[in-house]
């Protein structure tokens, strides 16, 4: 059920649900529909494979930095002016970075792509706080992060056919194409879902006090470290696969495409065990079971590596144990840093997606800085966050998961 002042005007759980997954699914759309054009746009720019992955690196630094903006606006003004400003931004950048002339201009323009990105996924993990208590709510984002892996699945398809028969812009203009459908269901379909705006929201003072609070609280640690952890490992996937296995292991890009669209496929089934294991179990329940997927995964990986076996066979199930473990655990991670907060939901959000961004970042730059193309790079940092992530949901989370110290309509200060 939603939460009682939007009782009336709430949008069906199918149609909240659609929405929020053209919303975060622009996180896919922009990350992976260009990875199989990485190696392609590195050279016709005459650029170096890191500076390429600088594009990538450049992108998650603004889109963690911008969340902690986005998340106290539009906790002050609501999240459909957030939303129409920042997919407004994320389009022009999209276009820009299809016409980008130089490696350095498209470095910037994915940056500022990141920064309009920002908006819509803070402002969609906002609104399931907003609609929903925390329990219901992770089922709700279960379900629209089940359409968020379609959209994975078909971005490096699709991602992988417009570079073999066009070229490597084609993929960024197909995210600006992506950013302006996204941007019209907002217009027509997406009414205010914010209950009482804060009117000292954007008040430096106030916000370094929610900032404190919402850092101190168990519930949100315990949920931020697992998001990190789980985030760390598919991040390392996103970053590094498309060089382990185009450039070392002979993949044509393609076939590229089709192993991730397998490993999103693994992430939708993960959703689907989710929302199964939300109906008879608490998601500090259900992340226990997800962490032995991740685990599973990034063991079979590292193992694989050390052993010498590096092949499509041998990596292959890994990354779709891990990826079945991240459908598992992701809806319950972002209902579950946002669930002590109904007030502050934009601040929570941000600052948890922060830290994931964070995480990604640090991650990029050691890929840059490594063998970009070593399958050890791949399968040992995968198989560090698989750890990770079950240390994480075995202790903190179980300890501290369920825990909400602050009533529902409790403002922070």
């Amino acid at each position: 059920m939603p939460l009682p002042h939007l009782a009336r005007t709430t949008p069906s759980r199918p149609a909240v649900a659609l929405m929020l997954t053209l919303l975060m699914g622009a996180q896919p759309v922009t990350t992976d529909l260009y990875l199989p054009a990485l190696p392609s746009l590195a050279g016709a720019l005459g650029a170096e494979p890191g500076a390429a992955q600088l594009t990538l690196s450049a992108l998650i630094f603004s889109f963690g930095l911008a969340q902690l903006l986005w998340g106290p606006i539009s906790d002050r003004f609501g999240r459909r002016p957030v939303l129409l400003a920042g997919l407004s931004l994320y389009v022009l950048a999209a276009l820009g970075a299809a016409l980008a002339p130089t490696m350095a201009w498209l470095i910037g323009w994915r940056a500022l792509q990141g920064i309009g990105l920002a908006a819509a996924v803070t402002c969609a993990r906002s609104i399931v706080r907003d609609l929903y208590e925390p329990h219901q709510g992770a089922r709700v984002m279960s379900s629209a992060l089940g359409g968020v892996g379609v959209v994975a699945l078909l971005a490096p398809l699709i991602g992988g056919g417009l570079v073999h028969w066009l070229e490597w812009r084609a993929p960024l203009a197909a995210v600006a194409v992506f950013g302006a459908a996204a941007l019209a269901a907002v217009v027509w379909r997406l009414p205010e879902t914010l209950p009482v705006p804060d009117p000292r929201g954007t008040e430096l003072r106030r916000i370094a006090a929610n900032w404190r609070r919402i850092l101190r609280h168990p519930t949100f640690i315990a949920w931020t470290a697992l998001l990190c952890a789980t985030w760390g490992g598919l991040f390392t996937m996103l970053a590094a696969s498309s060089f382990v296995f185009i450039e070392l292991l002979g993949v044509g890009r393609p076939a590229y495409g089709a192993i991730l669209a397998g490993c999103s496929l693994s992430y939708i089934v993960g959703t689907f065990v989710c929302r199964r294991l939300l109906a008879r179990r608490s998601p500090s329940r259900a992340v226990a079971i997800g962490a032995l997927f991740s685990l599973g995964g990034g063991a079979l990986l590292a193992g694989m590596a050390l052993a010498g076996q590096h092949s499509v066979a041998a990596f292959l199930p890994g990354l779709l144990l891990y990826t079945a473990g991240h459908g598992i655990i992701l809806p319950c991670g972002q209902a579950g840093v946002t669930s002590p907060f109904p007030d502050n939901a934009g601040t929570a959000a941000s600052l948890s997606g922060f830290a994931m961004m964070a995480t990604a970042f640090g991650i990029g730059l050691w890929l840059a800085a490594a063998t970009i193309g070593s399958v050890y790079a791949l399968a040992l940092t995968m198989g560090a966050f698989g750890t990770g992530v079950a240390a994480v949901a075995w202790t903190l989370v179980r300890r501290h998961g369920e825990r909400v110290a602050l009533a529902p309509g409790a403002r922070l200060a």
